[in-house]
């Protein structure tokens, strides 16, 4: 299908003028009290008693949660300033090259001058699903490179907590960057990112360590290089590892990150199914109060198996679907991912087996680190950046959740925009080093 985004006015001329939403919308289109008619809003509670009146603002499996598994959404009132929805320097970058992106004959997205990517969302204004999906695909964290510090828990289907796991995850974008040293990386052109991720907890998994490097490029497979302990090597992985979990009792793959884990090329058929409101953790997602960022739990048996979280009315959504059409051998037989429409944002993702029956899930919050009286600076701007994770294995009853934190045992601590990131954690020298 084709989409126009916008109902009073087109959304990103909106945008464009002065940084806020509201232009585009009429006013009961703005929030949840407008949709349920007063029923529900700001400061009130979703759960099993009244769920079935946003039934429709979310994805099947999270209406499951909610409904059968004590689940609880907090309501928060609509944000409206796109600056609050990205990073500063991303929007700014999207407004300076909107219109200036392109699909090359080789399906790549290209400049008008036929470069690499320059920055920010290509396709602001998607007309199709391809496009919406380069524009998450081409730059997953939205800063030139981000180092997480991340906590993980696997709840079991009895709801017990099976395993844990502290590790860290950075990022490089070789294009398509923002900062000061942009929009290329010298010697890397041909490269869309490097991304790493190694274990620090438990002893039995730390060290075990993986090397994730991205073609610019989307018809080629990512080269994925790890090292484990026990062999003390470095070996490759093939690409259909990027379907199975890296470690034990994890439900997250390599191709569920930011709901685009894998090239959009090696991807197909990309179809809207959907569009209009949706309810997404897309901001005020970050817990200032706790000195590591920690969130709280509910729900499930044993009250272990999702985040707290709030949410709030986003009022237009893009609902895609796609199929992997480069993995034969692929568990999943497609992908449906719901983008926040101001910000190409993904709000969750739902993939089915071969069979056509709804296998796992993949939902984040994100958040401007301030709360209005502290935050973290990411040069002359608030951070932002994702807070928190749920991916669950509805055939299973399996749940993986992260949550990003300020610090992990070992001195890592979270950091954006780093230009030591790359030799410190993002070649293979450092995969060696970083597992022993």
């Amino acid at each position: 299908g084709v989409l126009a985004t916008g109902v009073l006015m087109p959304l990103w001329k909106a945008i464009a003028a002065d940084g806020d939403i509201t232009a585009a919308y009429p006013d009961e289109a703005l929030s949840l009290e407008g949709y349920t008619q007063g029923k529900l809003g700001a400061g009130d509670t979703i759960d099993a008693h009244n769920v079935e009146l946003v039934r429709d603002l979310l994805d099947p499996i999270q209406y499951t949660q909610i409904a059968q598994m004590g689940r609880r959404l907090t309501v928060l009132d609509t944000t409206t300033d796109i600056m609050r929805l990205s990073p500063w320097e991303y929007v700014e970058a999207t407004l300076r090259n909107r219109g200036r992106a392109r699909f090359a004959a080789d399906g790549n997205v290209v400049t008008d001058e036929g470069k690499p990517w320059i920055g920010g969302n290509p396709f602001p204004d998607p007309k199709d699903g391809l496009e919406a999906f380069s524009n998450l695909t081409l730059s997953w964290g939205r800063h030139d490179n981000s180092f997480y510090a991340v906590r993980d828990w696997d709840i079991g289907p009895d709801g017990d907590l099976q395993y844990e796991y502290d590790f860290c995850w950075a990022e490089q974008n070789t294009v398509a960057l923002v900062g000061p040293n942009g929009p290329y990386m010298p010697g890397h052109e041909d490269k869309l990112r490097f991304q790493s991720v190694w274990f620090t907890y438990p002893n039995d998994s730390k060290g075990t360590s993986f090397l994730n490097t991205w073609y610019y490029d989307q018809r080629k497979f990512p080269d994925l290089q790890g090292y484990l302990p026990a062999f003390k090597r470095v070996r490759r992985f093939p690409t259909n590892q990027r379907f199975e979990p890296l470690i034990p009792g994890s439900t997250l793959y390599l191709s569920d990150a930011w709901a685009a884990g894998d090239p959009f090329l090696t991807w197909g058929n990309y179809r809207i199914v959907h569009q209009g409101p949706a309810l997404g953790a897309v901001s005020r997602s970050w817990n200032a109060a706790h000195p590591n960022w920690e969130h709280g739990t509910h729900g499930g048996a044993k009250g272990l198996s999702f985040w707290d979280t709030a949410v709030e009315f986003v009022p237009e959504a893009i609902v895609v679907e796609a199929e992997p059409v480069k993995y034969p051998r692929a568990p999943v037989s497609r992908k449906r991912v719901w983008f926040d429409a101001r910000t190409l944002l993904p709000l969750s993702m739902v993939s089915f087996d071969r069979q056509g029956k709804m296998f796992r899930s993949f939902d984040g919050a994100f958040s401007l680190y301030s709360d209005g009286s502290n935050a973290v600076m990411d040069g002359a701007h608030p951070y932002w950046s994702w807070t928190r994770v749920h991916a669950h294995d509805v055939q299973t009853n399996r749940i993986t959740r992260l949550q990003q934190v300020r610090e992990l045992p070992g001195g890592y601590r979270t950091t954006v925009n780093d230009q030591g990131v790359y030799e410190k954690y993002l070649t293979q020298s450092a995969l060696q080093r970083l597992g022993s």
